[in-house]
């Protein structure tokens, strides 16, 4: 199975190959990523941000150590080995700690990064381009090289005790925000190559200056907006025309290629078309749980026209009814009262996702998946409300199994990725 670092070799040979990157903490989607790296003889990225994951938990409840024990079981009991999966951080920094201090948030930042490592994360994501509760906003380009350079400095010395393969490192600031845009977009400016040439420039300095020449040559990806981005109900295409000097300008670079963000609902041609332009690293995140929500919502009709209502699991009442209580992770962004109930369960940047951890919830799922494993669908109820599920009965490429129908709906996703990462035939990995 070859290193990711050698993937971005090929890839900077000539060859037609990328990497997708999972980024979702959910165990279905997670169990989704892994029987489709199976499947497809692939291997697998999966990122957690340091939202989700982090020494405090994030909103998973889940420590570095955590999030990989939870792959490498699932994984196990899928039949994946552990050699075909690579761990990834996101947007590790002081994200997590914006309101604290620069101080105290690096400080924290440091035990981040460490704890990642430890863990067996290879792809860290060195993302300091926020302000602190004590810094100006926006801080300078300087300021976040220099920071950057010191969580790689930690992460060296933590791959250094720990041992085996050494990280590879991704930098850059333009990120788009990370679940989708808050409002309507209309248009994007795409990353200049003068500010691209600048990151580079400022982050390899810092590295220097930090004695880190030797994890210099593992940054593998620079972090740029290319174009592509999701608000609620909008997409916007990424447009290969328009990022050719982008695209030109990263050929000249050894062992850099791009790493593009918000790829999420882009359309096949288009995924397809980023690694052509040498975004060769393509992150997908609400689109996975999108899909997962989708594949919920058909089961909860097809659980009503079956099932006695008292009972029911009722899923989709119990997640809505999750959202009202504790609308924390969606008010900010659902401002408009005339469709906040249409956002909540079908925007794009998917804030749902959030809620799928509440004990309620969760005690509902299982209650729909034990109800039509008991009651199983017929096939003109699959072919209603999970046409493409019942093409895949119908050609008996999956059984008439809750789980099998999810995992078939999130790998739809799954399966454009692939396509666009590996369009060189003789490159398998």
């Amino acid at each position: 199975m070859k290193a990711l670092i050698d993937i971005i070799k090929d890839h900077k040979q000539g060859k037609a190959v990328g990497l997708y990157s999972v980024c979702s903490s959910h165990p279905l989607v997670i169990e989704a990523a892994l029987r489709h790296a199976l499947q497809s003889q692939e291997m697998v990225l999966l990122e957690s941000t340091s939202n989700q994951v982090n020494q405090d938990g994030g909103y998973t409840g889940l420590q570095p150590s955590g999030f990989r024990d939870t792959v490498l079981q699932i994984a196990d009991k899928v039949g994946l080995a552990a050699d075909k999966i690579i761990l990834g951080g996101d947007h590790l920094g002081p994200n997590c700690w914006q309101h604290l201090p620069a101080a105290e948030a690096m400080d924290k930042s440091d035990v981040l990064i460490k704890q990642y490592v430890a863990a067996g994360f290879k792809k860290i994501h060195l993302d300091c381009s926020m302000s602190c509760a004590d810094d100006p906003t926006p801080i300078g380009d300087n300021v976040v090289a220099e920071r950057a350079a010191r969580l790689c400095a930690v992460a060296e010395a933590t791959w250094q005790e720990v041992g085996g393969e050494p990280p590879v490192y991704i930098v850059g600031t333009e990120v788009p925000v990370p679940g989708g845009a808050h409002e309507d977009l209309e248009e994007l400016a795409l990353t200049s190559v003068a500010a691209a040439t600048e990151t580079l420039s400022i982050h390899h300095k810092a590295f220097t200056d930090k004695g880190l020449e030797a994890a210099w040559q593992r940054v593998i990806g620079l972090v740029v907006q290319p174009g592509v981005e999701f608000d609620h109900h909008k997409i916007i295409a990424f447009q290969p025309e328009a990022a050719t000097d982008l695209s030109r300008f990263v050929e000249a670079q050894a062992n850099i290629v791009f790493e593009a963000h918000s790829t999420d609902y882009q359309s096949a041609a288009h995924l397809a078309d980023l690694v052509k332009g040498h975004f060769a690293i393509l992150k997908v995140g609400p689109w996975l749980t999108f899909a997962m929500r989708e594949a919920f919502w058909a089961l909860d009709f097809i659980e009503q026209e079956l099932i006695e209502e008292n009972q029911r699991s009722k899923l989709k009442a119990t997640l809505l009814k999750a959202m009202d209580d504790n609308p924390e992770y969606w008010q900010k962004y659902y401002c408009d009262e005339n469709r906040q109930s249409l956002d909540c369960q079908y925007s794009l940047s998917d804030r749902i996702r959030y809620y799928w951890p509440v004990p309620e919830v969760e005690a509902a799922i299982e209650k729909l998946i034990s109800n039509l494993d008991k009651t199983p669908p017929s096939l003109t109820l699959l072919s209603q409300f999970m046409p493409a599920q019942y093409q895949a009965v119908m050609a008996k490429q999956i059984n008439i199994d809750t789980k099998e129908l999810i995992f078939h709906k999130i790998s739809e996703v799954l399966k454009q990725y692939s396509a666009a990462c590996y369009q060189d035939s003789n490159s398998a990995l």
